[in-house]
């Protein structure tokens, strides 16, 4: 055989080449695993461009600034379906409270009032426009007292509750003095006189619940003393009370006390009230009043203005004899007693009453082991109908005064209540957030600012998005799914946080375009197999308002899937890497709303 003898020089040269080669092989392998791990080789040239950034904050061609004041990026398509417009005559379209599917259901205790969703056959598949003229809402404090006529423009409150106070029509504004049915010279007096005897300028009452809100004056002008209220009331003949409500910057939902426990856990809420609210609380055996005392805080507050309170006075104005008024408020009176609690102040319209801090004493003494509720878990309330029976007293941990109250680790946590919640656990989540709040205002630097009042984090967790946000310049509705592994909720309450229970197969229990900015981590994989994304992304463009932003955090794979679809919904989006580089999988997907308005022209239903 012949053979050939290379010199040394032949050698090094070969060696050299074949190192060369396996570099750039490993190099080229290295970007292309790189690039299909991240997600941008899925045809998304934007988050490609994102990736090669230096400054993955940097983000030229989204614009979060409004542009439709009183007064006053490349889109990502990756898909051919465009979802069109609803009809204009669903700009104010509450899925499960449309008017006329609730005329189709009892009216005893307010069942037709309660949550009705459409089957899968009747939902939208359209976007719901803005009304002509829709212009952002003013920036808060201004927008606690003006609400511009086009985002809401219903004028029937301005004449049925003119003398009250509530609301007046100027010019291309209404305008909101303050006032409410029992406080005609404002809030804040009314609020001054339940200071003189409830501690609220000490941070100890920092949650509250207003039942049958009205426009929500009442937790409006309560923000100033750092409280924050979940108000809620009917979509009723009251027009437009809870739109009026979020677009002043105030949290509200459209809510009844009907049969239905209210979607919030046991244990919420420092301070509850009802100012006139028109609650039969004295009927069903006293079925209103053990719902209140199961979401009242130990050594929490109820406080009733108006009827029967003052009966005396007022019993032939409301057309009703003596005996009536007078066994109307006695029953509310032994209902109360019966729940432990004890009265500590009436004047005039207005009574006070305390829920013992620990009422396990008094529930035995008083023999009261008949009436307790048989359930296992107080926090199970999601469609469940309420019991004319008492929620047996959990224990009674003290909490810390607000703000120290947001960041102490909770009663629930610290008894052990949420499995695999620890106060390790709770520490590394707050930790987390910060770091992921951080990124958020670096990407946009609007968020903490104004420019976004009404926030949503439709998967809350512990809450601690929404803490490291903590500003009086905002708030968060903070949503624990129904699904959810974790019920978390009651957690988020101990911190002085707000919150409701919900499931996001279905609408959510507001008017459309309330909220300026919406937050969801790890939603679109929670509810995998469980309804259709296009779903849940319609709803959240229904609530969202034109030129709000949505921030998405979630695996690639799951956020491509989205990117599908908000596509076509006028949307602007950007991909983001996770703050710990390309090679996780998780990645944030930011958008931005367009803003539009409905026409007649628009015809899809």
């Amino acid at each position: 055989m012949r053979g050939s003898r290379m010199n040394p020089g032949d050698r090094r040269t070969r060696s050299t080449m074949m190192i060369v080669i396996v570099m750039g092989l490993c190099c080229f392998f290295y970007i292309l695993g790189a690039w299909q791990k991240s997600g941008t080789g899925r045809g998304d040239s934007i988050a490609l461009r994102v990736t090669k950034e230096t400054d993955c904050t940097i983000l030229p061609n989204l614009h979060f600034e409004t542009h439709h004041s009183i007064g006053g990026g490349n889109p990502l398509v990756m898909t051919n379906k465009v979802i069109e417009p609803c009809h204009i005559r669903y700009s104010d379209y509450t899925p499960c409270q449309d008017q006329n599917r609730a005329m189709t259901f009892p009216r005893e205790n307010m069942t037709y009032r309660e949550r009705h969703c459409p089957a899968e056959n009747e939902k939208l598949h359209c976007l719901i426009p803005a009304p002509k003229g829709y212009v952002t809402p003013f920036p808060w404090p201004k927008s606690r007292d003006y609400v511009p006529y086009a985002n809401a423009p219903y004028k029937s409150l301005t004449i049925e509750k003119a003398v009250q106070n509530w609301i007046q029509f100027q010019g291309d504004v209404f305008k909101f003095p303050g006032g409410g049915t029992m406080f005609p010279n404002g809030a804040n007096a009314y609020i001054d006189e339940l200071a003189s005897i409830i501690p609220l300028a000490d941070g100890t009452i920092r949650t509250a619940l207003d039942t049958g809100c009205g426009v929500a004056s009442f937790g409006a002008f309560l923000m100033d003393r750092n409280v924050l209220t979940m108000s809620f009331a009917p979509r009723d003949n009251h027009e437009a009370q809870v739109q009026f409500a979020l677009e002043r910057g105030v949290p509200a939902v459209i809510g009844v006390l009907g049969t239905i426990k209210v979607p919030y856990p046991s244990r919420s809420f420092d301070m509850v009230h009802c100012s006139r609210c028109l609650i039969p609380w004295e009927s069903n055996d006293g079925m209103y009043m053990m719902e209140v005392d199961r979401v009242l805080r130990p050594g929490g507050y109820w406080i009733l203005s108006g009827p029967p309170i003052n009966w005396e006075k007022y019993y032939q104005t409301w057309k009703r004899s003596k005996e009536d008024a007078k066994g109307k408020q006695d029953k509310i009176e032994n209902i109360a007693e019966m729940l432990c609690w004890d009265k500590i102040y009436e004047k005039e319209d207005t009574a006070i009453w305390q829920k013992k801090a620990d009422s396990h004493l008094c529930h035995q003494k008083n023999g009261h082991a008949s009436k307790m509720c048989k359930i296992q878990d107080a926090d199970d309330v999601w469609y469940k109908k309420m019991e004319s029976c008492v929620t047996p007293p959990g224990e009674g941990a003290q909490l810390k005064k607000f703000p120290e109250r947001l960041f102490a680790t909770p009663p629930r946590i610290l008894g052990g209540h949420v499995s695999g919640v620890t106060e390790e656990v709770y520490e590394e989540d707050n930790k987390l957030w910060k770091k992921y709040v951080s990124t958020y205002k670096r990407v946009n630097k609007l968020i903490g600012s104004s420019r976004y009042r009404n926030i949503m984090d439709m998967n809350a967790g512990l809450g601690s998005f929404a803490a490291a946000l903590d500003s009086p310049r905002s708030w968060v509705m903070n949503v624990v799914p129904t699904v959810s592994e974790r019920n978390t909720l009651g957690i988020i309450y101990e911190r002085g946080l707000i919150g409701i229970y919900h499931d996001w197969c279905e609408a959510f229990s507001t008017y459309p375009r309330t909220y300026d900015l919406i937050h969801a981590s790890g939603l679109f994989s929670l509810y995998q197999n469980k309804c259709d994304v296009e779903d849940i992304l319609l709803e959240m463009d229904r609530i969202l308002r034109p030129e709000g932003a949505v921030i998405l955090r979630d695996n690639v794979d799951v956020l491509n899937k989205v990117r599908s679809t908000v596509g076509g919904m006028r949307w602007k989006s950007k991909l983001l890497d996770h703050e710990d580089g390309p090679h996780v999988p998780e990645k944030i997907l930011i958008s931005v709303k367009e803003y539009w308005v409905g026409s007649e022209e628009d015809n899809s239903s």
